[in-house]
């Protein structure tokens, strides 16, 4: 699947169960998603590791993360294609 697919297909999801949350709303969303994963990779690999997540709970909170990051650059009308290539392409120039 190519990232506009990826962006095409969540839109169409969106649309099917009418969600349309707002630019921050998506924002807190994506936030609040980026705080599961945060806390599952603390669990496995932090200081005071509690808990041997799994590699499956790694790729579900992953996957959450993704789906949201689409989701805002949707709400925004960004081409995360074109954020990806200019995105790689500066750092690819650092030294």
């Amino acid at each position: 699947m190519t990232i506009k697919e990826a962006q095409e297909l969540v839109e169409a999801v969106d649309s099917k169960k009418e969600i349309n949350h707002n630019e921050l709303t998506n924002m807190a969303l994506l936030t609040e998603d980026i705080g599961r994963l945060s806390r599952i990779m603390a669990n496995r690999y932090g200081d005071h590791s509690r808990s041997n997540s799994s590699k499956k709970e790694i790729a579900d909170g992953i996957g959450d993360v993704l789906w949201s990051l689409i989701r805002l650059s949707n709400r925004t009308g960004n081409d995360l294609t074109v954020i990806l290539s200019q995105t790689l392409e500066k750092n690819c120039r650092k030294k």
